[in-house]
């Protein structure tokens, strides 16, 4: 997938911009602060609508304006024999809350706007930052959202997965929060951790099966860099054994969760 040409327009301190790449690498140099990051987070937009940095929809218009827009042209690689497909080009939109249209809205080719999560897989991309280093050195959250971040663009229907998982924990933590004061909570309860063990073992499984893929990657660069002296393995540990499945270790951590709220 190549990105062709991309117009930038109120996305965080960027009034205008445009960006041409070169075919093979293009370099973005400039002072400290005139937005050479924003440039790139606003590529990386165009993989489903999220920011690498975790940037809320106010924080990501120019400060003042209703809307930041993004218009690029892409076309999706193919083999020298095949026929060249025709570039797509799209639009993304990001509107503060108090604009006509807040949140994130993209359109292809002209189509009428969808959310931007809907671009998931349609632009492939990979981004490293010095906040990466943090996937060795800090929290598993960070590793989990991380795989989290490659799914969404291999698999689009992950996307959809993750938001309800996400979703139910949101929901049971606002009962666990309210539980004695909700009438039948142990039912409800029931209800939420069912789904949840739903939920949670094919996003759990989905992970695994990425990890998988991407190991051989792993393992033969750091066998590279290593010259041969040291070897690295990377493992993926869910926290419920997969052939009993999440339900068991909810069941098990209720009154906990009770007691926490």
């Amino acid at each position: 997938m190549r990105l062709l040409s991309l117009e930038v327009t109120n996305y965080r301190n960027i009034a205008s911009a445009s960006l041409t790449p070169g075919r093979e690498l293009t370099v973005i140099c400039g002072n400290n602060g005139q937005g050479k990051t924003n440039l790139l987070e606003a590529i990386w937009l165009l993989t489903g609508g999220k920011s690498f940095r975790g940037g809320k929809d106010a924080e990501l218009v120019r400060r003042g304006e209703p809307f930041a827009v993004l218009e690029a042209s892409t076309l999706r690689a193919q083999q020298e024999e095949q026929e060249p497909d025709e570039p797509n080009r799209v639009r993304l939109t990001v509107g503060t809350p108090d604009s006509q249209r807040p949140g994130r809205y993209a359109s292809v080719n002209g189509a009428a706007p969808r959310r931007a999560a809907g671009l998931a897989g349609s632009f492939p991309a990979v981004v490293f930052d010095p906040g990466h280093l943090s996937l060795v050195k800090g929290s598993p959250e960070g590793r989990r959202r991380f795989l989290d971040a490659a799914l969404c663009q291999l698999y689009p229907g992950y996307v959809t997965l993750l938001r309800r998982y996400s979703r139910l924990v949101t929901q049971k933590n606002a009962l666990l929060k309210s539980y004695w004061q909700t009438p039948d909570a142990n039912g409800l309860l029931d209800v939420f951790d069912e789904k949840l063990a739903e939920s949670g073992a094919a996003v759990s499984a989905k992970r695994q099966e990425y990890l998988a893929l991407i190991e051989p990657e792993i393992t033969g660069t750091y066998r590279d860099i290593a010259s041969g002296s040291e070897t690295l393995a990377i493992q993926y540990e869910p926290s419920f054994e997969p052939e009993k499945g999440l339900a068991p270790v909810l069941r098990e951590s209720r009154a906990r969760d009770i007691a926490a709220g």
